[in-house]
């Protein structure tokens, strides 16, 4: 248990530090924007240092913007979730204050499709382990329970607004880099992680009756028991068919670990649930 928790604490500073030097190196200095509270606060950034006299930084910003973010997520999301969010923010907040704000490439091609493979490599990892980089994902995800609609119409609202105003304030040339850029960020994140919503895991395993229990005490989704056979050895075993979040994939991962390391678990993609799913 303190190992994991210790490899998960890990795993999000490390995700902090690419996002950070993502940001820094490559982002930041090309004026190309980021996604969701990213984003906003280089824009946010930008405003304040060319339109008034108040200077704060990136990183400050995010952290500032999170805050109320992390209440609202720790009431409707989960409290170890958002805690590990907030961890993520913070220490991206502390590694933006460290790594030195410089222009690695000149070229704007360069530097928008390498901090975002950077940066969706930490996103990513992230994700993996069971947190996020706060911001936008709770938000999405709070307004995607409350309203029945897919979690990415309010991705891709925000990140729309994020390259018009880019274009307007800026040049439309940048906004066009920021879109390289995000489109690059969604694809690496598909391949470290998933940018599924909601996904099946279809677990083949001999311990049905242990995971079940394991799964209910930790998770409330609802299970479909299915007799399985194998065709080779004609060996009697269950399949445990459960629908569930991408941010719940880390702790079925665990279970499954746990309990039965040897259970043939696959998880597909869910385009869409009809039925009893719980929202909250």
């Amino acid at each position: 248990m303190v190992t994991r928790e210790v490899k998960k604490i890990l795993i999000v500073t490390f995700g902090a530090l690419l996002n950070a030097a993502a940001l820094n190196l490559f982002l930041i200095p090309a004026d190309v924007y980021s996604s969701g509270f990213t984003g906003v606060s280089q824009l946010l950034f930008r405003i304040l240092g060319d339109y008034t006299p108040i200077h704060i930084s990136t990183g400050v910003i995010l952290l500032l913007l999170n805050i109320p973010v992390a209440i609202l997520g720790w009431k409707k999301v989960g409290k170890a979730f958002t805690l590990y969010s907030f961890i993520s923010v913070a220490l991206t907040t502390l590694f933006l204050a460290i790594i030195p704000l410089e222009r690695i490439s000149n070229d704007i091609l360069l530097n928008a499709v390498f901090g975002a493979v950077i940066q969706a490599i930490g996103i990513g990892l992230t994700l993996k382990w069971g947190a996020s980089t706060g911001g936008l994902d709770i938000i999405a995800l709070v307004l995607s329970r409350s309203k029945d609609k897919p979690i990415g119409t309010y991705i891709f609202t925000l990140n729309g607004l994020i390259i018009i105003t880019a274009g307007f304030l800026f040049g439309w040339e940048k906004a066009l880099y920021t879109l390289v850029a995000l489109y690059v960020l969604t694809k690496v994140i598909d391949t470290v992680h998933t940018s599924h919503v909601k996904v099946t895991a279809m677990i083949v395993t001999k311990k049905a009756d242990e995971l079940k229990s394991a799964i209910h005490s930790n998770l409330v989704r609802g299970i479909t028991l299915i007799p399985a056979k194998g065709a080779f050895s004609s060996e009697t075993k269950d399949m445990l068919m459960i629908v569930l979040t991408r941010y719940e994939l880390y702790d079925l991962e665990r279970i499954i670990k746990e309990v039965d390391p040897h259970a043939f678990t696959n998880i597909v993609q869910t385009i869409g649930v009809y039925g009893l799913f719980r929202k909250e």
